[in-house]
């Protein structure tokens, strides 16, 4: 089975890596090519145009920054139009369920399948192949190409219908909004009563309360440095993608009015875990 990949951003490229380390031909078409120089060394093709790329794989994945990019890609570019009946595209960027539903539907048109499979995990989680890819659209299309999320992941779920995994991925940051967002306030809170953040992050995280994400989060609170794991501004993106969904309750509400301030304030590059920043100032 040839792979085609498009869009080499921090999550794109080591996931793309791990399909060439599990054996498979993988051929790769970046807007900025020299993004690709590494994935070639390891194995892969870098393609001089969309319509290569397409043409000479049998399954296309694209993985992009946002709806605006998806649409410019699949729209815009004539993806669908560049490809014969039967391919399999296969989008794994964080978009609107209404977006994925679009593309579903436009594919059908083009007489080729399509699946929305973002993925539950930052770049860390890629690297090691242990994402959770968030699957929608037709299960017999999944089934064909669930043997290529296994190098990615450590598990792929078919959620359902198309928007089901962008639907499931939206709910999947929510809770990591809030639960980032909580973890800001409580050691905010111990800080104003006295006490000491490495004592309280040691608590939050050897508690009931204490996940993985609170871990990894630690150093970044302590030294006060936020390089991006997963950047605010994705967050921020997510959680409006979220309220435009559905009315969000009084917790995601907060959340994602704190995300869009923080936002508004130029944490957008920094990590996630940046929001601590921006309720420092409330």
């Amino acid at each position: 089975m040839k792979i085609g990949w498009i869009g080499l951003g921090n999550m794109g490229i080591p996931i793309a890596s791990n399909l060439i380390k599990a054996g498979f031909n993988v051929k790769i078409y970046n807007r900025t090519a020299a993004k690709g120089e590494e994935l070639v060394k390891q194995g892969a093709v870098q393609a001089e145009n969309l319509q290569e790329l397409v043409e000479t794989s049998d399954v296309i994945f694209t993985m992009v920054s946002d709806d605006a990019a998806v649409k410019s890609l699949y729209f815009d570019q004539n993806l669908f139009g560049l490809a014969d009946a039967g391919k399999i595209f296969i989008d794994m960027s964080t978009v609107s369920p209404k977006t994925s539903k679009e593309l579903y539907n436009a594919a059908k048109k083009s007489a080729v399948s399509f699946l929305d499979a973002p993925v539950s995990g930052s770049v860390q989680p890629a690297k090691d192949g242990t994402l959770i890819v968030l699957v929608g659209g037709e299960e017999a299309t999944y089934q064909q190409v669930k043997p290529l999320f296994e190098p990615m992941s450590k598990m792929s779920l078919y959620l359902g219908d198309s928007g089901s995994g962008s639907n499931a991925k939206l709910a999947i940051n929510l809770l990591l909004g809030i639960t980032v967002q909580g973890i800001a306030e409580s050691v905010l809170f111990a800080q104003n009563q006295g006490i000491n953040t490495e004592d309280m992050l040691t608590i939050i995280s050897e508690s009931a309360v204490g996940t993985a994400i609170s871990k990894m989060k630690t150093p970044s609170i302590l030294h006060n440095d936020f390089p991006a794991a997963f950047a605010l501004k994705h967050m921020a993106k997510d959680l409006r993608l979220a309220s435009e969904t559905d009315e969000l309750l009084p917790i995601g509400t907060s959340a994602n009015e704190t995300y869009q301030q923080a936002l508004a304030n130029n944490l957008g590059d920094e990590d996630v875990m940046a929001v601590i920043e921006q309720l420092r100032k409330k």
